[in-house]
């Protein structure tokens, strides 16, 4: 078994929210230079710089799992990982026929760019990413897994738009068996509160919107090898 140092929470500045610093390379390259073996692209309702962030993290030796931040019906945040781009990019293309159509005011909510291999703007999403889609959160988990992913609710102890503060309980038909939470020092409480989460994998990722805010390399994930299918794999087992 190895430790590999993670922050499977990561947007670009595809995301309305994310800074316009938050271009591919720029991330690929912060991981590198803050030492985390994996990280994880995880736009809202999108996965189209994953590719471009998968070939600058390659570079440097970190691999990028391609991914997205699904906002649900509830408006309840779940991250979805996936093995390759191309199953990435098909769930992309699914979740983006469920969203709500919203056309983007920079001014307001910021800029939304599509970047290529070269780390180059070669284009913009015209519709808001930030919106709920028509999925409801009891779907997430199988439609995840049908595109040979898996999901875990983000940040379980935000305030906003987690499975917590949106629903107040976690539904007890639920198959998820990791969970993401901000600050570790929740844990003990969450457990406490919500038993579900005691047979589960509890990890800890930024949600860096700004490089600054990506995650040091504290905590790890034991697993075989430096894989994408290692690492779903171990998301997707119960501990």
């Amino acid at each position: 078994m190895i430790n590999l140092s993670y922050d499977l929470h990561i947007h670009s500045c595809l995301s309305p929210c994310g800074d316009d610093e938050m271009t591919p390379a720029n991330i690929a390259g912060m991981a590198a230079v803050l030492g985390l073996d994996v990280i994880a692209l995880t736009d809202h309702n999108t996965c189209r710089n994953c590719g471009p962030a998968m070939a600058a993290a390659g570079e440097y030796g970190v691999l990028l799992i391609p991914g997205m931040e699904l906002t649900t019906m509830e408006e309840v945040h779940a991250v979805c990982l996936f093995r390759t781009l191309e199953a990435a990019l098909d769930f992309d293309s699914y979740v983006y026929k469920h969203l709500l159509k919203v056309p983007n005011q920079e001014k307001y909510f910021g800029h939304q760019y599509l970047y290529d291999a070269e780390d180059r703007i070669i284009g913009s999403e015209p519709n808001l990413l930030i919106n709920a889609t028509d999925i409801e959160f009891d779907a997430v988990w199988d439609l995840a897994k049908s595109y040979n992913g898996v999901m875990f609710p983000a940040h379980l102890d935000k305030s906003t738009t987690s499975l917590l503060s949106n629903l107040g309980f976690i539904p007890p038909e639920s198959r998820f068996v990791t969970a993401e939470i901000k600050d570790m020092k929740n844990l003990h409480r969450l457990r406490a509160e919500h038993p579900y989460l005691n047979n589960c994998r509890i990890i800890s990722d930024s949600d860096a919107h700004h490089l600054e805010h990506m995650r040091e390399p504290e905590l790890t994930l034991a697993v075989e090898e430096k894989s994408i299918d290692a690492i779903i794999d171990l998301l997707g087992t119960a501990p």
